[in-house]
């Protein structure tokens, strides 16, 4: 399975933007897919899960911001990001916790 993330760039502090994942096979079957980021320096770390059924959780730092997403008819995962910060900015993964990672997409929040 490929997870192919896009929709990253750059965008002013207090700004939105939302980032995609989409799958190469049906993500029906994966029960849990999420999203994490890793930014320079640090390590990588979990910013949203959506289950199958839709239910979510977010990181603390990200919680009332963030919103978590998924289409299974599109096989696709989403984060939609209201306001972004300069802390935001990473290179955020698509994971499927089946066992599958996307090859990430930058996010550059400018202050």
């Amino acid at each position: 399975v490929q997870l192919q993330a896009s929709g990253g760039g750059l965008v002013q502090a207090g700004g939105s933007l939302r980032i995609s994942c989409v799958a190469s096979e049906s993500i029906i079957s994966m029960n849990v897919m999420g999203w994490f980021r890793q930014a320079p320096g640090k390590q990588r770390e979990l910013v949203a899960t959506v289950t199958s059924g839709g239910s979510t959780n977010y990181a603390g730092s990200v919680k009332g911001r963030f919103t978590i997403s998924r289409d299974n008819v599109k096989n696709t995962v989403y984060l939609q990001m209201n306001s972004l910060k300069p802390e935001d900015t990473a290179v955020y993964y698509c994971h499927a916790f089946s066992g599958y990672w996307g090859q990430g997409t930058l996010v550059t929040v400018s202050s």
